[in-house]
């Protein structure tokens, strides 16, 4: 008898029923229900208002899914109360029903507060391949040897790569730019090419050029550095508009089109652009249509000197991009990537994405707001967040985290600032007011 003890199995007497009986030890019908809700079982799984339902394999057995209580004979199933559903299992059977009891369920109802994570070896759906945290904590272990004292530029890194986005970083010259994004090439088991942008580089250096071929007297395609798993184009603000427009298409569209005939580019393809500031010399305005295409972007700032010290120390004479070995393969990082892509987002979060959009469009600081690409890549670099954080799903909290690297270089002030930094700090800060005045689901 489901949720009985042997003892009282005993002791209870075998009326024919113990609805409308009364009389000598004849326990009432509402005690029966009491006991049998007292000890049904219950599984326990993070909570979570944000996480997908049953049908994306995240949540195990639930106590409606729970197999019913056999009828082992007729004077048990005469004195079973009905609201005894299914019987106590022990702990080992409870897990072997249960393969996903580390994932966070869909709770119907009012929003809960707590976004637990998952296990990190917990899959995001059945047959599906590992979630992808142990890749980019293996990443971003890589990257800090060589990077010293910059994780969240790090891990910002990592999660543009896994978002499919292009970075974009812009800072100071020696402040460890080109070595974050070599680091990164040489991680992954990708090809990988750098293109120095300089004033007189033309489309075609990058793209590539078909050559005539004497002995087969024929045209032969040559292609430029753009052909690459991971391209680190530096000092892009150093070259001139028409020969940054050669990356509009390759980062918008993963192909380019030479001569008349469209080419495919690797998959993965990520372009991790350098630029110095603008008020340096040499330098050119990367045109809105450009930025637009970074997902991201990032400032190094200058090291704490203790960091700068021990980096000082650790270098030794010897380069330690060199001691850099690929942690990930070609078909892991596309993996990973489709993993990412597939996570669940739950339409509250995606509105909250779009409200956060629309406001920077409405508010009267600024001269030009987010586009809609940028709201896609904004939930796209989300998505990364939680799986990097061994999540199924994407909350809030995610959102808000991702919006300063997508939003700020896609916003223009209506105010015109003497230096290109202080321009950077009032979208930031028109950024943050949007941030905070927009409401989140869930919270009052």
């Amino acid at each position: 008898m489901a949720g009985v003890g042997q003892d009282e199995v005993m002791s209870m007497p075998t009326t024919p029923s113990s609805r409308g009986a009364s009389g000598g030890g004849v326990v009432p019908d509402g005690a029966h229900r009491a006991t049998a809700a007292s000890a049904a079982p219950t599984t326990r799984v993070p909570t979570g208002p944000y996480a997908p339902a049953r049908s994306h394999g995240f949540v195990g057995a639930s106590a409606s899914s729970a197999p019913r209580a056999p009828r082992a004979s007729a004077t048990s199933a005469a004195s079973a109360p009905r609201a005894a559903t299914a019987p106590r299992r022990t702990g080992s059977a409870r897990r072997a029903a249960s393969p996903y009891r580390g994932a966070p369920p869909y709770q119907d109802g009012a929003l809960q507060t707590p976004y637990q994570a998952a296990s990190p070896q917990t899959p995001y759906q059945a047959g599906a391949p590992q979630t992808p945290a142990p890749l980019a904590r293996a990443l971003v272990e890589s990257i800090e040897g060589v990077v010293v004292g910059k994780r969240e530029a790090v891990e910002t890194t990592v999660a543009t790569f896994l978002a499919g986005g292009h970075l974009l970083l812009e800072d100071a010259p020696g402040v460890g730019k080109t070595t974050l994004a070599l680091a990164l090439a040489r991680c992954l088991e990708l090809t990988a090419s750098r293109i120095q942008f300089t004033a007189d580089l033309l489309p075609a250096d990058v793209t590539g050029v078909s050559v005539y071929d004497q002995s087969t007297r024929t045209f032969r395609f040559h292609p430029g550095p753009i052909f690459a798993g991971v391209v680190v184009a530096d000092e892009i603000n150093r070259a001139t508009a028409r020969t940054q427009s050669a990356l509009l298409e390759a980062m918008g569209e993963g192909h380019v089109s030479v001569e008349g005939d469209t080419r495919p580019l690797p998959d993965p393809f990520m372009v991790v652009a350098t630029q110095n500031p603008l008020d340096m010399e040499g330098t050119y305005r990367l045109p809105e249509a450009q930025r637009d295409r970074f997902m991201t972007r990032l400032t190094m700032g200058y090291p704490e000197p203790e960091e700068e010290a021990a980096m000082l120390l650790a270098r030794g004479g010897a380069d330690p991009l060199d001691a850099l070995r690929p942690v990930a393969t070609q078909d892991e990082a596309q993996r990973a990537r489709r993993t990412v892509a597939g996570l669940h987002v739950d339409p509250a979060v995606a509105r909250y994405a779009v409200e956060l959009v629309a406001a920077t469009r409405r508010d009267p600081a600024l001269l030009l707001g987010a586009s809609p690409r940028a709201g896609l890549q904004l939930l796209a670099h989300a998505r990364a967040r939680a799986a990097m954080d061994g999540r199924g799903f994407v909350s809030p909290d995610d959102v808000a985290r991702a919006a300063p690297a997508v939003l700020n270089h896609r916003l223009i002030p209506a105010e015109r600032h003497v230096s290109p930094a202080r321009t950077h700090e009032a979208a930031a800060q028109a950024l943050a007011r949007v941030v905070s005045a927009t409401a989140v689901p869930g919270r009052r």
